[in-house]
């Protein structure tokens, strides 16, 4: 295959015979290894669509357990639309990043009012929604309409890094998605992505990232404000209408920084506020 190099300098161009040897390779492994998960039977677009807010920043291992379950709570965006939020929430513990399920609840809302119930297959008009980026727009297009749209992910670019970018410390998406697109298998979208996936998951295992090309690691979750965000939240799920002094003492935490870390989950639309009672928004024991 041509150089790092020249690809550069050629946008991303490959011959018919590198993309074909390059497709042989994914599927082959995708042949021996490819991965069951529940999401990838499905094509309906507001299961996928649950299925790939859950998967922003969390591990499948995670995913697995919560995902048919929260189906069976909210089985559309009708029914998720008119779900309190405090069962969102419940349902939601255990993958993190609770504004995802805020963002989705959202999400349901806008997809009733605007789109009249149907979740548009365009990744501009997609992106228009809250909480999805390129990332889940270009997902949701292929995964529940087959569309071939170029995205990356975290698998995938670790795949395109691998194969034409090896030994190179940092790559700019801009130079990995002309290959995304040329390389990409329009007859078989779904499953080109998945085997891609499938095969960036195998290479995080069997092959380290050279050294620099790690992208800045998250701050450390221990001690963090969103540590405490996630316990004030939960303590809340379990026993609405605490004060924040009975918060804080409950959590072992500071009641200044209980009383800005609720200031903001209120702002935000998570909390409420009733004289000194605090809740979960549309909890009834805080009304």
């Amino acid at each position: 295959m041509t150089t790092a190099g020249q690809r550069k300098a050629a946008g991303g161009y490959l011959n018919p015979g590198e993309v074909a040897r390059f497709r042989r390779e994914i599927y082959r492994h995708y042949g021996k290894n490819g991965r069951r998960l529940p999401w990838r039977e499905t094509r309906d677009p507001y299961a996928t669509l649950v299925s790939e807010f859950m998967l922003q920043q969390t591990p499948v291992a995670r995913v697995l357990p919560k995902y048919a379950a929260f189906l069976a709570a909210f089985p559309d965006f009708a029914a998720l639309n008119q779900a309190p939020l405090v069962q969102v929430l419940a349902r939601w513990q255990g993958l993190g990043y609770p504004r995802r399920a805020l963002a989705l609840k959202e999400c349901a809302g806008r997809v009733l009012r605007e789109y009249a119930g149907r979740l548009p297959e365009d990744p501009a008009e997609l992106q228009k929604l809250p909480g999805i980026g390129p990332a889940t727009a270009g997902a949701v297009c292929a995964f529940a309409f087959g569309r071939p749209v170029a995205f990356l992910e975290t698998n995938i670019r670790r795949v395109f890094r691998h194969f034409f970018f090896s030994g190179e410390a940092q790559v700019p998406d801009r130079e990995l998605l002309p290959l995304v697109a040329r390389t990409l298998d329009r007859r078989r979208v779904r499953e080109w992505y998945y085997a891609l996936m499938d095969y960036g998951v195998w290479l995080k295992q069997s092959h380290p990232a050279p050294k620099g090309r790690n992208r800045p690691r998250q701050a450390p979750y221990a001690g963090s404000d969103r540590q405490v965000r996630g316990e004030i939240l939960r303590l809340l799920l379990a026993t609405p209408g605490l004060t924040l002094a009975e918060v804080a003492q409950a959590l072992g935490r500071e009641l200044e920084r209980v009383r800005q870390l609720a200031a903001a989950l209120q702002r935000e639309g998570f909390l409420l506020c009733r004289g000194q009672s605090w809740c979960i928004a549309g909890e009834e024991g805080c009304l």
